[in-house]
């Protein structure tokens, strides 16, 4: 009997919570460096049998306007992080977000090697290209390198990485201790990449890793960004706001796979959610009100800005519109039209705007009940839209604990979640098959 098709879920895990001023309600840890919390966090998610946590990152400190009233300047290098997390769970995937624009590759591979390792097969790695644009200034940049050209060295750092972690064969190490010999040499294969991007000879110094190469998480959904995870990717998040678009955006990237010799299940979509739970729709949207009225108005503007692209919108009247932009070669081109068409669809000013995606920084909103909840991600998923949903919460840890709690229940009792982890590894969950070594 075929096994019916279930939804993914990952934890998206942020500092205090998604919502831009929940470090000010009187439920949350204002703290982003208490470990504590985020033990706490991944046990919950693990109890109710969520796929990944999820944790972003940037290098670099927001310094520009009202940054001092958002707690977002301080947070866990995430891939130690995760590596702690791993001691303290089981099951539960760990992917994080690394930046190709101001790494190595030998580095991010060996990194996240050691952490499938330690991890018993669980890491993953969101590749990204850096959109803030004052990372550039801590690594040598006046400026990023342009959007096309930080796709172009992308690519390349994921064909070196990629080749890295196909350094040995699954079997290249005999550990013989009765003949003397550690591994095969012909097992071993030297990468010697020579490209315009990157000079990298290789071998990894890690042995291939449980699930024979992490998986690999993209998030870009411009033209260049969907061409890249067609190509590469394991999994997309995605924001998405509306269940048109969705289907529109699932249709058309799980389409790019054929011309890579991928098929259809190899590329798991999983859009970003942003959910308050309630046991009844005022409730829900009285938890919502109770952080928007903490939002000052120059305070999501300044978020505002540096979702579109890191400009300085701190000039413009707060009831204007919002005022036309250039498109952005520092930030994320996809966001920035999403939220440029939200403005004008809605008519909104720019603070509107600002409160508007105080929350959920432009991804689907859902506020209300568990059914109500659970009807939506049903609707998405089944209406191919989604094969899972990257959740955020308004803040934690109570946004988590409300989502595991409730709505996790819900789905499970529609039969579109799983009660058991059925394996141990996040490719596993996933529902994609362990790749074999490229060079074997």
């Amino acid at each position: 009997m075929t096994q019916p098709r279930q939804l993914s879920l990952g934890a998206f895990l942020m500092a205090t919570g998604h919502h831009v001023a929940a470090w000010r309600h009187p439920d949350v840890p204002a703290d982003t460096l208490d470990f504590a919390l985020y033990k706490r966090l991944a046990q919950v998610a693990e109890a109710a049998k969520f796929d990944t946590l999820f944790v972003a990152d940037s290098v670099a400190a927001p310094t520009t306007a009202y940054a001092s009233h958002m707690a977002r300047s301080t947070g866990f290098e995430p891939l130690t992080l995760l590596s702690a997390l791993a001691a303290v769970t089981e099951r539960i995937g760990l992917i994080s977000t690394v930046t190709t624009s101001y790494n190595e590759p030998y580095h991010v591979a060996r990194k996240f090697a050691s952490l499938d390792y330690i991890s018993g097969g669980r890491a993953g790695w969101n590749l990204v290209t850096s959109d803030a644009a004052a990372e550039a200034l801590n690594f040598n940049r006046e400026a990023h390198l342009g959007h096309s050209e930080r796709y172009a060295r992308a690519r390349e750092f994921h064909q070196v990485v990629s080749g890295l972690w196909d350094s040995w064969e699954d079997d290249a190490f005999l550990r013989d201790k009765a003949s003397g010999q550690y591994y095969d040499p012909a097992k071993l294969h030297v990468l010697n990449h020579q490209g315009e991007h990157f000079r990298v000879q290789g071998p990894l110094n890690v042995a291939r890793s449980p699930q024979g190469r992490p998986v690999v998480v993209q998030a870009g959904s411009s033209e260049t960004g969907r061409a890249l995870a067609a190509e590469t990717a394991d999994v997309v998040f995605t924001a998405q706001s509306s269940l048109a678009r969705a289907q529109d955006f699932y249709r058309d990237l799980k389409g790019r796979l054929e011309q890579f010799g991928r098929h259809p299940d190899e590329l798991k979509i999983m859009p970003g959610v942003f959910a308050v739970v309630g046991s009844s729709e005022a409730e829900a949207r009285d938890k919502f009100e109770q952080f928007q009225e903490q939002v000052e108005p120059r305070v999501g503007v300044a978020l505002l800005g540096r979702m579109l692209g890191n400009f300085d919108l701190s000039q413009c009247p707060l009831d204007g519109p919002l005022p036309e932009l250039p498109l952005t070669q520092d930030g994320q081109q996809s966001r920035q039209k999403l939220l440029t068409e939200l403005a004008g669809e809605e008519s909104l000013s720019l603070a509107q705007l600002g409160r508007r995606i105080a929350g959920g920084r432009g991804h689907y909103s859902l506020i209300g009940t568990p059914a109500r909840i659970a009807d939506e991600l049903q609707a998405w998923f089944e209406g191919q839209g989604a094969d899972g949903f990257n959740v955020l919460v308004p803040h934690l840890p109570g946004g988590l604990e409300d989502f595991a709690g409730l709505v996790v229940p819900e789905l499970q009792r529609r039969g579109l979640f799983r009660t058991e982890y059925e394996g141990t590894t996040l490719r596993e969950h996933l529902g994609l098959t362990r790749p074999a070594n490229r060079f074997a």
